[in-house]
C-alpha cells in the first residue's frame, strides 16, 4: 500500500506472523485467498483475492453493507475478475506505493500492509485476533488497492464504507492513516 511517513524504518512482518493473530475464520479467509490467486494463475495473492474470499465466508462483512445488492455486484465484479474479465491485473503486482521493503514472496505489497493494518486496528480496540470487519476496514481504506477498485466497479463508495465500519474517513493514504491508529 502506501510508505508510512518520513522518519523511522518501516519494519515488515512476515505473513506467518501476521497470520498467526487472525481468528480461525480469518486465516481460512487467507487461505482460501491463496488459493483463489494460485487457480487464477496470479503470482501472488493481492487485495482483490482477500476481498473475493473474505466476501463468500464471512457474514459479518456482507452485513457492513448498505443493502443486498452491493454485496451482489462486489461479488458478481469478483466472479467476473475470477473467470477471466480480470486479466489486466493477472501477472501483474500489486502495489499502490509499498515501500520497496514490503515485498514478500507470494504476497502483493497492498494485500500484505492490509493485513498489518487490520492488526493495528484490532490491537486499537483492544482486541487481540483481527476479525473479517478489520480486513474489510484495512481494504476499503487504501483509494489505490484492486479491492477499491472493485468497489469503485461494483458502485459501492469505499470512504463512505470505511466510516460506516468505525473508522474515520481517510483523505490520505493508508500507510499515512496507520501511523495514527
Amino acid at each position: 500500500m502506501h510508505s508510512p511517513t518520513s522518519g523511522a524504518p518501516h519494519q515488515v512482518s512476515s505473513p506467518a506472523d501476521i497470520e498467526a493473530r487472525l481468528t480461525a475464520e480469518l486465516a481460512s479467509v487467507v487461505a482460501g485467498a491463496r488459493r483463489r490467486a494460485l487457480r487464477d494463475g496470479d503470482r501472488q495473492l493481492d487485495t482483490a483475492h482477500l476481498l473475493h474470499s473474505l466476501m463468500e465466508s464471512d457474514p459479518e462483512v456482507r452485513a457492513a453493507f448498505e443493502d443486498g445488492p452491493q454485496v451482489a455486484r462486489v461479488l458478481g465484479y469478483l466472479v467476473q475478475r475470477s473467470i477471466g474479465y480480470g486479466l489486466r491485473w493477472q501477472g501483474s503486482v500489486e502495489d499502490s506505493g509499498a515501500v520497496p521493503l514490503m515485498t514478500q514472496p507470494g504476497w502483493s505489497p497492498s494485500a500484505l500492509t492490509a493485513l498489518e493494518y487490520a492488526l493495528r486496528r484490532a490491537a486499537a480496540r483492544g482486541g487481540d485476533r483481527v476479525t473479517g470487519r478489520d480486513l474489510l476496514a484495512a481494504l476499503a481504506a487504501d483509494p489505490e488497492c484492486r479491492a477499491v477498485q472493485v468497489f469503485q466497479h461494483a458502485g459501492v463508495d469505499a470512504a463512505a464504507l470505511t466510516e460506516s465500519l468505525g473508522e474515520p474517513s481517510l483523505p490520505g493514504r493508508l500507510g499515512e492513516a496507520t501511523q495514527q491508529a
